[in-house]
């Protein structure tokens, strides 16, 4: 009962602030069970909480290896975590609540608008129904795609679990794989695989689409004048931010043997560098240009409402379109015959400078503590900020510090920037008048 009293005194962007720190702490313990490894003897604090926080978070960083270190009790809560945390511990919550067959509270339905950007708390349950269809659905679908490939080269038992385990970890955006040293690191082993490579990126894609852009594509299909101007700024900045980096790598880079195999690791780093972290090739090949492409994509991220992370791409169209207003000397933010409000505007900007603040400062920092050259600093701390997982193997070899420094990233990253200024300033009250207009020159 204290803990309902508690609750009921605690904000919607408290509630999903502290449910991931249950989740993470919940995991974390789990993982340092004798059960959750190999050995037998338990994952040290670091492995452990490092590993819990990236599932929950959906990233990816690892500082162990996942097929080798684990057992398969722990890839199993590592799978789980990476469910509750794709979905959020919000919305799992209530999912439990529907199947249990008790009624949903307005609290909870509150809770469940915020946790997942909803626009109205009206069909909130209904919207969630979609979603757990929907993502079963696309996991199970993905899964069958896998199981051929994966059962031809480890046996019926191990390849099913995993196909279903790349499924889920690629739908959630969270980029663990169970490849080990025997796949080369990652998906690179199936490189130049049209099936896993259209399965995989298909997965990337839906899960950073957002529900709501799903929600809103099964009510009008293709019918795109129907489409809300979310929908069609996600889907608009979805295929420019997978098509453009893909010609960038493909001209710059000399990946594969063979021209297929070229086409695909390109297409798939274009999709994965964005939201996932799975990767056909070895990264640290890559020149220091396409290095910075990658950081532009891991921090613009995927849609609000999905499992991806980063600033999303409606925060930079918004900005960007706020940049042509001013440029074409417009007091209004306009788009496909509507106005962007200027709350929106506002919204993006500080999301916008607190990512660059927290990108730049704790790449300085670990640049500093570890003697990291500060390009490779720049690809971790991006990858964990925009909850990617991507890495050129500096985050195994970090110092605590640091490790905790991305820890951190990990967590706000996947929390959102809104929610944790929401969560801070929740009771405050605005303020009852507006002070005198002071002028300043900019530019």
């Amino acid at each position: 009962m204290y803990i309902f009293r508690l609750l009921s005194r605690l904000s919607s962007f408290q509630i999903i602030v502290l449910s991931f720190v249950f989740l993470i702490v919940s995991g974390a313990l789990l993982l340092m069970t004798p059960w959750a490894t190999q050995s037998g003897q338990g994952a040290t604090p670091m492995a452990a909480l490092f590993t819990a926080v990236s599932a929950s978070c959906v990233t990816g960083l690892t500082v162990v290896d996942t097929a080798s270190y684990w057992s398969h009790f722990g890839q199993f809560v590592i799978l789980l975590l990476i469910q509750i945390g794709g979905l959020g511990v919000v919305t799992m919550a209530v999912a439990i609540t529907m199947g249990a067959g008790l009624h949903v509270s307005l609290m909870q339905r509150s809770t469940m608008q915020d946790a997942i950007s909803a626009q109205q708390i009206g069909g909130i349950v209904r919207l969630l129904r979609f979603i757990l269809k929907f993502t079963a659905g696309i996991e199970l679908l993905g899964a069958c795609l896998l199981l051929p490939v994966f059962v031809r080269g480890y046996g019926w038992a191990q390849g099913s679990w995993m196909a279903l385990f790349h499924s889920i970890s690629a739908f959630c955006n969270a980029g663990f794989d169970l490849m080990g040293p025997r796949g080369g690191g990652s998906l690179m082993a199936y490189a130049a695989d049209p099936l896993v490579n259209l399965t995989i990126m298909g997965l990337i894609v839906a899960g950073g689409l957002g529900f709501l852009t799903w929600a809103d594509l099964s009510v009008n299909h293709f019918h795109w004048r129907k489409w809300s101007l979310q929908t069609r700024i996600i889907m608009g900045m979805t295929i420019v931010l997978i098509f453009v980096p893909a010609v960038i790598f493909y001209t710059q880079e000399t990946m594969g043997s063979s021209a297929g195999m070229h086409f695909w690791q390109s297409l798939f780093q274009s999709v994965t560098t964005r939201t996932a972290g799975f990767n056909t090739m070895d990264i640290e090949d890559l020149s220091e240009g396409s290095r910075y492409v990658m950081i532009i994509l891991m921090l613009t991220g995927g849609a609000p409402g999905s499992t991806a992370g980063g600033i999303k791409t409606t925060t930079a169209f918004t900005l960007f379109m706020a940049m042509i207003a001013v440029l074409r000397m417009r007091g209004d933010v306009e788009c496909s015959a509507r106005r962007i409000p200027m709350e929106t505007v506002h919204q993006a900007l500080a999301i916008f400078m607190m990512y660059l603040f927290l990108f730049f400062g704790v790449s300085i920092c670990i640049g500093f503590v570890d003697h990291a050259p500060m390009i490779d600093a720049m690809v971790e701390v991006s990858s964990a900020l925009g909850t990617v997982g991507l890495s050129i193997g500096l985050t195994e070899n970090l110092c605590p510090f640091s490790k905790c420094l991305l820890m951190f990233l990990m967590y706000f990253g996947r929390v959102g920037a809104l929610t944790m200024i929401y969560a801070l300033h929740s009771r405050r009250k605005a303020a009852p008048c507006r002070l005198p207009a002071g002028k300043i020159t900019v530019g």
